[in-house]
């Protein structure tokens, strides 16, 4: 592989959703299909003007209303939107449920990412490939990668996106699956396993903006990321594959990811790249909208 690293300016957005679409977006808010449903919600991304008609817009299934708190406020669904229902991603089942922080179980963009993991696994099947998903929330890749073959520690300091994760595996069938799910605060994990010198293969991290512990630690991204970069990098392997990190911190520039994940890591072999997710959609415009920034290193 060429050694020679980059900075990309390109939008990185998934093509292989069949139950998912993001219909329009405009006027901070983004107009989506979540299998048989469809939703409005809250996006400051989505600064631009609408390409459809309000009536479409209004005959959404459920609403999306933010309090003070942008992340958080409450949902006006219609009699018809079940408590829960599965959206297929390939041959993986995901439940989808409208959630307080305006989610619904997960995030269609990070596709993206779970095939560039798996691609990866999949490419060095022959070794035993160990992967640690670090802020794992539901599950899916974790799911993704299992099934092409490493075997995944999934972390999360949430019980409820544990318990999510789990559901997404049994709603699957998949349990046989090599999967370790712990409820425990990200640093915390990481630095016992620098004690107990266990190595991983590959490390996926989703860092929240802010978050808390099971035990009351404080994350905050601006201050504790760059810390964790090198924490991790003492529990890569040395025949790591890759890395990929993901901010939804507006703040944060895919730039500043690159060479913060750069310095932090100081590998010299391998590449470093860096872009947006987005998600482009559905209608006569194909706009992109942008959703996070990434860095990650590949060997």
């Amino acid at each position: 592989m060429n050694n020679s690293n980059s900075i990309s300016s390109n939008i990185y957005f998934p093509t292989e959703w069949k139950d998912y679409e993001l219909i329009d977006f405009g006027y901070s808010k983004k107009l989506e299909r979540f299998g048989n449903f469809t939703f409005v919600r809250p996006d400051s991304q989505a600064i631009a003007e609408p390409c459809l008609d309000k009536k479409i817009w209004d005959r959404a299934d459920g609403i999306f209303n933010s309090s003070s708190d942008e992340e958080k406020g409450s949902w006006k669904l219609s009699k018809n939107v079940s408590e829960f229902w599965d959206v297929k991603y390939k041959d993986i089942k995901i439940k989808t449920i409208p959630t307080p922080f305006r989610h619904l179980g997960f995030f269609p963009e990070q596709s993206v990412h779970w095939e560039w993991c798996r691609n990866i696994i999949e490419k060095n099947n022959s070794n035993k490939i160990k992967v640690l998903n670090l802020f794992g929330y539901s599950g899916i890749a974790s799911l993704d990668a299992a099934l092409a073959g490493a075997e995944v520690t999934h972390v999360d300091a949430s019980k409820k996106a544990i318990n999510l994760a789990f559901e997404n595996r049994n709603r699957n069938s998949l349990q046989e699956l090599p999967i370790r799910f712990l409820v425990e605060d990200a640093v915390n994990f990481v630095k016992r396993e620098i004690r107990r010198n266990n190595k991983y293969d590959g490390i996926i991290l989703d860092p929240p903006k802010y978050g808390r512990g099971p035990n009351g630690e404080i994350w905050r991204i601006e201050d504790n990321l760059l810390d964790l970069i090198y924490l991790i990098k003492k529990i890569l392997s040395k025949k790591a594959l890759f890395l990929v990190l993901t901010s939804y911190a507006i703040r944060s520039s895919h730039t500043s990811l690159y060479y913060l994940l750069k310095s932090g890591l100081k590998i010299e072999n391998g590449v470093y790249s860096s872009g947006e997710l987005g998600i482009k959609e559905n209608n006569p415009k194909g706009r992109v909208l942008s959703c996070a920034n990434f860095a990650r290193w590949q060997k």
